[in-house]
């Protein structure tokens, strides 16, 4: 029997100081989340929750086109249903999510390029986003079929309102950073180049301040501000539920001809591509 290839590590860990960690994200040409990155995310989130010194993690991609592309359209729909749950007794998807959202430090989103679906919901999970002025969010679920399932109708609802996130969850197009940043959608944008310097300057501030003060005030805030944990549930229970039903199946075929998951693909501008492809398919029905 041949052994299986070890997995490639997608999570750089980098230990600024003491208090302060950055942790950078690379899966191939387009940053996209499969189960490797459920797996892997897992360890790096008992890491931080298992350290005594740690105050802030900013979290960012080694690919400037890409922050995280999506979830893998490709990934074995076997191994994802049969994952073992996490801490929280979870789906390992949603338990890292929500683990994230809860960890006992501040995370930070240092968004250069695209992140859509899955992505945006692992960056709506963080406590703070800031953006270069080159970035996309946006949530592409519905126009592949599906419904989003990692507590993106729970978070944006909260940080943008119930209008805006009917018109990003429902619209499924990409928003720019500046519209991202007017809606709620991030906390700001910056000047590409100037990004990494504001938020390392942001993240060495806050590290700099009394752990304990810091964590107390981020439970408190959550407890005010955050969706129950319950209240993100029924979002995954849909998605297994409607993703990668038949009668969609021509919308991805019709993406992959275009280059769907490669770098100078429709990825560049998804949520283009997927209102054309699901009005073609409308007219040809």
């Amino acid at each position: 029997m041949t052994a299986p290839s070890p997995t490639h590590p997608q999570f750089d860990l980098e230990q600024v100081t003491r208090s302060y960690w950055r942790v950078t994200f690379e899966n191939g040409p387009v940053n996209l989340i499969d189960p490797d990155t459920v797996e892997q995310l897992a360890t790096v989130l008992t890491r931080v929750e298992d350290d005594p010194h740690l105050t802030v993690v900013v979290f960012d991609s080694s690919n400037p086109q890409y922050f995280m592309a999506h979830w893998d359209l490709t990934s074995d729909r076997e191994r994802v249903a049969t994952m073992a749950p996490g801490p929280t007794g979870r789906h390992p998807y949603l338990d890292n999510l929500l683990r994230l959202s809860r960890l006992p430090v501040v995370t930070i989103s240092s968004i250069r390029g695209r992140v859509r679906g899955a992505g945006s919901e692992f960056v709506l999970a963080t406590d703070i986003r800031f953006a270069g002025d080159r970035a996309s969010l946006g949530q592409v679920e519905v126009g592949l079929g599906s419904i989003p399932g990692g507590g993106a109708m729970a978070r944006l609802a909260r940080l943008v309102g119930r209008g805006r996130a009917m018109e990003i969850l429902l619209g499924a197009d990409d928003f720019s950073g500046e519209l991202a940043e007017r809606y709620g959608y991030v906390n700001r944008v910056l000047p590409d180049a100037g990004l990494d310097g504001f938020v390392d300057a942001f993240a060495r501030r806050i590290a700099g301040f009394d752990r304990t003060a810091v964590a107390g005030t981020k439970e408190l805030l959550d407890r005010a501000s955050l969706p129950p944990d319950d209240e993100l549930d029924p979002g995954l229970r849909a998605f297994f539920a409607t993703s990668g039903r038949p009668e969609n199946a021509g919308r991805a075929k019709a993406l992959f001809a275009l280059g769907l998951q490669t770098p100078d693909g429709v990825e560049l501008d998804l949520g283009r591509a997927v209102g054309e492809v699901s009005r073609t398919l409308a007219e040809e029905m």
